[in-house]
């Protein structure tokens, strides 16, 4: 009987050690990997170079985005510099066009000058050209004439300098000094003139 227990616990304890180097072996097994090419992959290693990367990548996008950055600064600059340029430019040159329009008027000026004394005929033909040059070069430019003699008095576009008793309507503009002028319909100059006070008592 005796002896049937000790092979009975012989038998346990060796099922026991069965297991145990099993479980051993389990464990060896899950710490072992094997890469692409089947050599043992070292995941102590790997797991340390993982928890490097993540800054590794951080302190690669900080050293793009500084890149960027300036590149946009210096974007920035060069824009600021190119628009101071082209606003001195504009201030400098910005009349050209119409100075060179004004070449023409003056043009006939001088023409009008060089006719024969006595010829008082041609000198006013001269002028009259000069004058009708003039008017059709400032319409290209938007300054249009104001002429306010029959119209009555508007303070936004005349200049009262007198009223003067006239047949004419109270408020009436009876004579001009001096013409008005508007650019794209702004007042750059009022009409000069002179208005009714109406019919005298």
């Amino acid at each position: 009987m005796t002896a049937k227990k000790d092979d009975i616990r012989d038998e346990l304890e060796e099922a026991l050690q069965l297991d145990e180097n099993a479980d051993e072996g389990d464990t060896e097994s899950e710490s072992i990997q094997l890469d692409e090419n089947g050599d043992e992959v070292d995941t102590e290693t790997d797991s340390e170079e993982q928890a490097i990367d993540p800054l590794a990548a951080a302190e690669n996008e900080i050293a793009e985005l500084k890149d960027t950055v300036l590149r946009m600064h210096a974007d920035m600059e060069n824009l600021r510099k190119r628009t101071q340029r082209e606003v001195a430019d504009a201030h400098k040159f910005g009349v050209e066009r119409f100075a060179t329009a004004l070449l023409d008027v003056v043009d006939n000026l001088e023409r009008a000058l060089e006719a024969e004394e006595g010829n008082e005929a041609a000198v006013r033909e001269g002028v009259q050209l000069t004058l009708n040059s003039w008017h059709e070069m400032m319409k290209n430019f938007q300054v249009e004439r104001v002429d306010a003699v029959g119209k009555t008095f508007d303070p936004h576009l005349h200049e009262a300098l007198t009223q003067m008793p006239s047949d004419e309507a109270e408020g009436t503009v009876v004579a001009q000094h001096v013409a008005g002028y508007t650019l794209h319909g702004r007042l750059i100059r009022p009409a000069k003139v002179l208005v009714s006070s109406g019919p005298a008592s």
